[in-house]
């Protein structure tokens, strides 16, 4: 939807202080969160805090939301007994009779918890950036801080992955998944935002109350760059905002349980990739997992279409660590169900905590940030002279950057700047792919619809 814009809607001014607990901000951390022009910590924080006052919003491109609101400012204060957020020119629609609607306001300070801690730690110096496992040693802090690891907790976070850009039928599946995985008692996890990630979240939501579980968990992980395409469901009861996709992926994987795969278009499959490819790593073999593909049966040539593309990349040892369910929402939940039994054995029987996944290795190449430039998406290494864990990884950051070019911010201006990504590799590799990444736009599964028809940001050349 290129050069997409908002309808101007109505707007407000509003003062508000967090309710419950928020760890108190020093003199340091305001000035920081206060406007001091572009690329600061401010910046940052207006990004992700007009996305989330745009919840429920129909746009899914990051660009269009933040020029909307050109005048949307919020400001920091801070006070005797904790700090106050002003803003101005804010979204009417998060307000309810001058109140701003519970599920944003808690949203709102989570991501001010997030950016404040992550920067804090940032400049702390003692995170390790060099190493895997300081990687992982990161991430474990950020959802510790976040108050997202409860341990002693039995296994029963369902992570859920699939599109924000799906049709209704597909939709109405997901929630029907959601429904039956909370008869059983699971949690939710998802990306947060609208879609496949809605979905689960609210079938979980009757469920549970069906079952009366009055703690029922909503887990959404996001991070800066996508947050404005994909805001927050207001579902969500615990948001956490990551520094950059690939913390986000490892959180995912880290406090998951097991994972259930929707329909969606690249960033699926890109999340697809990125648990393929953990999973097919040596150090990994015999580690449970559950992961399940499923749908209702109008997408069953759509997983027939990603499950060739894996046979025909990674090969058919990728092929074997998931299962393909169509039209069942009741027999995912249960081999999901079965499976959690299974990693909850395990992780007993190694002395895993149940809340983090330490055990599962996760490789370098999977940790580190890609940025989706124009060259380093042509150098991309999409050739069989390498283990498939490491190609897994490679057509993952393929993915991720045709996410960038279709919807965020910066990877959309890079794309009006420069024209399309090209996608270089060897021909059995870079055919299927041209066929997967035709099928999702055939499918409208690139972008919301509406608009102008979708303009491709990439060029497979083999």
């Amino acid at each position: 939807m290129e050069g997409q814009t908002l309808t101007e809607k109505a707007k407000i001014n509003a003062s508000l202080s967090p309710k419950g607990s928020l760890e108190t901000l020093s003199q340091r951390e305001v000035q920081q969160l206060k406007e001091t022009g572009s690329g600061s910590i401010y910046a940052l924080f207006r990004q992700c805090a007009l996305a989330i006052l745009n919840t429920g919003s129909d746009t899914d491109n990051a660009k269009a939301i933040l020029e909307a609101y050109p005048d949307f400012e919020i400001r920091i204060h801070q006070q005797d007994r904790g700090i106050r957020l002003e803003l101005l020119n804010a979204p009417a629609d998060a307000f309810v009779d001058g109140e701003m609607i519970a599920s944003t306001r808690e949203m709102l300070f989570s991501a001010l918890r997030d950016i404040v801690y992550t920067q804090s730690e940032l400049e702390s110096k003692r995170v390790d950036f060099d190493s895997s496992q300081g990687i992982t040693d990161y991430v474990f802090h950020l959802l510790r801080n976040a108050r997202t690891l409860r341990p002693g907790l039995e296994p029963k976070m369902v992570v859920c992955w699939g599109g924000h850009s799906i049709n209704r039928e597909e939709y109405k599946y997901t929630k029907r998944v959601g429904h039956e995985l909370g008869l059983r008692g699971l949690d939710i996890c998802t990306g947060c935002g609208p879609g496949a990630m809605k979905g689960p979240m609210k079938g979980a939501t009757i469920a549970h109350a069906k079952q009366r579980i009055l703690g029922g968990r909503y887990l959404g992980l996001t991070e800066p760059g996508i947050i404005a395409a994909e805001a927050p469901n207001p579902i969500v009861n615990e948001l956490v905002i990551l520094p950059d996709i690939e913390k986000r992926l490892e959180a995912f994987v880290r406090v998951g349980h097991g994972i259930i795969i929707f329909p969606g278009g690249a960033g699926t499959a890109e999340e697809l990739l990125y648990i393929l490819g953990i999973l097919m790593h040596p150090d990994n073999k015999g580690l449970p997992f559950p992961l399940i593909l499923s749908g209702p049966e109008s997408a069953a040539n759509y997983f027939q279409q990603l499950h060739e593309f894996v046979g025909a990349t990674l090969g058919y040892e990728a092929q074997q660590h998931y299962k393909i369910i169509i039209d069942d929402p009741a027999r995912a939940a249960r081999e999901m169900a079965l499976g959690i039994e299974e990693v909850t054995r395990y992780r007993k029987a190694h002395n895993d905590a149940f809340h983090f996944n330490w055990l599962l290795k996760i490789a370098d190449d999977f940790q580190h940030p890609f940025d989706p430039t124009h060259e380093n998406m042509a150098s991309l290494n999409l050739h069989r002279n390498q283990p498939v864990h490491e190609l897994a990884a490679q057509l993952r950051r393929a993915f991720s950057g045709i996410v960038a070019g279709n919807v965020k911010d910066q990877g959309v201006r890079l794309i009006e700047a420069h024209g399309p990504y090209e996608i270089r590799g060897d021909q059995e590799i870079m055919k299927p792919l041209d066929l997967l990444l035709q099928a999702f736009v055939a499918q409208h599964r690139m972008k919301l619809p509406g608009g102008t028809a979708y303009e491709p940001c990439y060029r497979v050349v083999a």
